[in-house]
């Protein structure tokens, strides 16, 4: 899912990695200074102390995950064989099955753990008729985790509340009561666009629920017809109204058309949603044990579930291959590292980080040895660096693992925090949380969409992103010291004011769970 709010002072480093990465003929980026392979556990340690380690791991990371490898074939099975895989679905049970067989397959000892699912959901046959003056056919999917339309659908007036704004909805707030409202949008371009597409809608059904409207109809953020899916109920309970969205060209149409006729356009509004009660689900979990503090954890993770209009190949199938592939070339070096490495794939992620906030509640007693947790969600765009949560803390230590692979410009890290991804519930409980910052790419014109397939994934950009993931997993996991320590509620407390994630909580319906201790760190 990974939405993401990018502060000022982002550094986008345009080193000579960008044009190798994307020049089919080029050289690898070179590991610099690469030293003979370690001849025992402890000899591959990265720290201060002994920088050159690092360098010994990377240098047998390199060819094992650039060379031949199943995680082409692992990510084509997923991706064309299970395809979209919404969680609570037949697809994820066997995208489950997927990730259990590839993990054992790469000699990873592996288990799964069940937690609940809030609510069952499917979409049914969506559909719009326009009633008059005018007529014209109308493309739309429902949001996810939208309700049902009451049986036989609604039929009612559409009122276009614009952006949605205050001065919006006091505009037409006499006509609200028994309508539905078209929502406009902006076309999405960036990482802020993303973001604010979830930022928008609270306060929109908050007021749509509370003026007696009766659907919601969101105008697409895409061009060319493109349809995709999203969910405003950020909690995995099914929704407050029944919400679409609509093909931006018919959407734009329909606008047109309440302007000349006001007042005068009804539509029949048919969404029989599927949905049901709590259900079980699993999350997926392989570990390489260390040698030394294998009671202590580092966590490298991904979401293995999607959305299914497309295939779920950049979001995020393709980062779920990253692990199992970061995991097999860590075991494939014959190397332990001093503190055992965790490798999750946590479905759940799409309905609002269900799966890993649920991992945390499981594992709570043992967050104080969870070193870090390390999540990457942003399809193939270049990566460079890592998002840190707001802990400048941890900083010397990471780059400090990642120095060998300095030359490719993914060494410079940002403090930004924010909700989106499976690092959240491990931020809000003080454990160091790294999210890999990434490149566009062509992530945001295929997010959530029916374009999102196989073919848009760079198979050799993803290659060298699992060698920034593996490297940076084992270098937390062997450091003599702990990267960065569990912070404290009121330290957590602290760089949410700095980083603005105490807004974003409260904006998305978060902070009351946050103020009770339902979410995060106890008082």
């Amino acid at each position: 899912m990974r939405q993401r709010f990018v502060l000022s002072g982002v550094v986008l480093c345009l080193v000579c990695f960008a044009a190798l990465a994307s020049s089919a003929g080029a050289q690898l980026p070179p590991v610099k200074n690469p030293l003979a392979p370690a001849q025992n556990p402890g000899a591959a340690g990265c720290s201060t102390a002994d920088a050159s380690s690092c360098a010994q791991v990377a240098a047998k990371l390199l060819p094992i995950v650039m060379g031949p490898s199943p995680m082409e074939e692992n990510l084509r099975r997923l991706t064309d064989e299970v395809g979209g895989r919404v969680t609570g679905s037949p697809e994820m049970a066997k995208a489950v099955e997927w990730g259990v067989a590839a993990f054992r397959a790469a000699g990873i000892d592996v288990h799964t753990e069940e937690y609940t699912l809030p609510a069952a959901w499917g979409e049914g046959h969506t559909r719009l008729e326009l009633l008059g003056p005018v007529k014209f056919p109308i493309r739309l999917k429902s949001t996810g985790w939208s309700p049902a339309t009451t049986p036989g659908g609604i039929e009612a007036s559409v009122i276009d509340v614009d952006n949605g704004s205050e001065d919006d909805f006091a505009r037409v707030a006499r006509s609200l009561k028994g309508a539905i409202l078209l929502v406009h949008t902006d076309i999405g371009t960036t990482w802020a666009d993303l973001f604010n597409e979830y930022l928008r809608p609270p306060a929109i059904i908050d007021h749509a629920v509370r003026g007696g409207a009766v659907a919601i109809l969101w105008m697409g953020a895409r061009e060319r017809l493109l349809l995709y899916r999203h969910t405003n109920s950020l909690t995995g309970e099914i929704d407050k109204i029944p919400q679409a969205l609509l093909a931006r060209e018919d959407a734009m149409r329909l606008a047109r058309t309440v302007a000349a006729y006001p007042g005068k356009v009804r539509v029949h509004f048919d969404m029989p949603n599927k949905t049901g009660g709590p259900i079980q689900q699993e999350n997926v979990v392989g570990e390489i044990r260390g040698y030394e503090k294998p009671d202590e954890a580092v966590i490298l993770g991904a979401h293995l579930d999607s959305w299914e209009l497309g295939t779920g190949a950049l979001d995020n199938g393709c980062n779920a291959a990253l692990v199992i592939e970061a995991a097999r070339a860590i075991k494939a070096t014959g190397l332990l590292p001093r503190r055992t490495i965790r490798f999750v794939l946590f479905s759940g992620e799409e309905q609002g980080t269900i799966g890993s906030f649920e991992y945390v509640k499981a594992h709570r007693s043992e967050l104080d040895k969870i070193r870090a947790m390390i999540t990457f969600d942003a399809g193939i765009g270049r990566v460079t660096g890592y998002s840190l949560g707001g802990r400048r803390d941890i900083e010397a230590g990471v780059r400090e693992v990642l120095r060998p692979l300095e030359s490719w410009g993914a060494n410079n890290h940002t403090y930004d925090a924010s909700f989106g991804t499976d690092n959240f519930d491990f931020l809000l409980e003080g454990v160091p949380a790294l999210v890999a910052n990434q490149e566009e790419a062509n992530y945001l014109p295929n997010y959530h969409a029916a374009s999102d397939t196989l073919d848009k994934v760079d198979m050799r950009e993803l290659k060298l992103h699992t060698v920034l993931a593996a490297l940076t997993a084992w270098g937390i996991a062997d450091r003599t010291e702990p990267v960065g320590k569990r912070l404290t509620r009121a330290e957590i407390e602290t760089r949410m004011k700095e980083t603005g994630l105490d807004q974003q909580m409260k904006t998305l319906g978060y902070w009351d769970a946050w103020q009770s201790g339902a979410r995060g760190r106890k008082p």
